[in-house]
């Protein structure tokens, strides 16, 4: 059984209920569907910052090769900006966090 049910027994119900905090069948399906809209929207985003982490590998791993420095201070500060500019003061706070992740071991 899927996590919409539209299974009159109570304890099915109250299972759902309890799994999507919806009141009624009709909430529940509406929550069950946008979390599964939102678990394929993080897959998505997951792999696109598993592949930023390779293409900025590829990028240090260069930047070494021809004497330059692993991390790029006024690059990250470009993305901390685009970051910022397209969503606001929290999205400085997400773009620290995928350059970390991308920067590897410093």
């Amino acid at each position: 059984m899927n996590a919409v049910t539209t299974s009159t027994h109570p304890a099915a119900r109250a299972a759902d209920a309890e799994w999507t905090g919806a009141r009624t069948e009709e909430a529940s399906r509406v929550v069950s569907g946008a979390r599964e809209r939102i678990d394929a929207l993080d897959d998505r985003i997951i792999g696109l910052i598993q592949e930023r982490m390779a293409v900025s590998a590829v990028i240090q791993e260069a930047r070494i090769a021809s004497g330059g420095r692993r991390v790029n201070l006024a690059r990250e500060t470009e993305v901390l900006s685009h970051y910022r500019d397209a969503l606001g003061r929290r999205g400085t706070t997400l773009a620290m966090t995928v350059l970390e992740l991308c920067r590897g071991t410093v």
